[in-house]
């Protein structure tokens, strides 16, 4: 699936929809750029699984948690991760996979660990305010 956005609102929009496709055990790998917007589209995610829009960057917390009702969405930043032995002293290993949903920015630093029915989204910046979005993988 390929999407083409205008803004940010566009990106969010997208990625509510995408939303309430995803269900617990779901992995999103992100691949794009700096300032591309995947956590633009997790701002989206979470607003679609009705865990509000109050998301931030994990960057520097390397994860971030966003608890619903019936699951929990967690964020992570594998910007600062340089392959996937360093994940043991994140703590990425003790999320429970099974109960929530992963969204895994600079996903690419542990592709090896990633599972087989992961879902890749690429962001790619086409102007300031243009996005192209493709989303590949999962259970189709």
């Amino acid at each position: 699936m390929k999407f083409i956005t205008h803004s940010a609102e566009e990106t969010i929009q997208t990625a509510e929809k995408f939303a309430e496709n995803l269900k617990a055990g779901d992995v999103i790998a992100y691949r794009g750029g700096l300032g591309a917007g995947k956590t633009t589209f997790t701002r989206g995610l979470a607003k679609g699984l009705g865990l509000g829009d109050v998301v931030t960057s994990p960057t520097f917390a390397i994860v971030n948690e966003y608890r619903g009702e019936k699951l929990t969405l967690y964020h992570f930043d594998m910007y600062r991760i340089e392959n996937s032995d360093d994940l043991e002293s994140t703590g990425y290993y003790d999320y429970p996979l099974e109960e929530s949903i992963f969204a895994v920015e600079w996903s690419e630093n542990i592709a090896d660990v990633l599972p087989e029915n992961t879902i890749y989204i690429d962001i790619r910046s086409i102007d300031e305010n243009t996005r192209e979005i493709t989303v590949k993988g999962g259970e189709e």
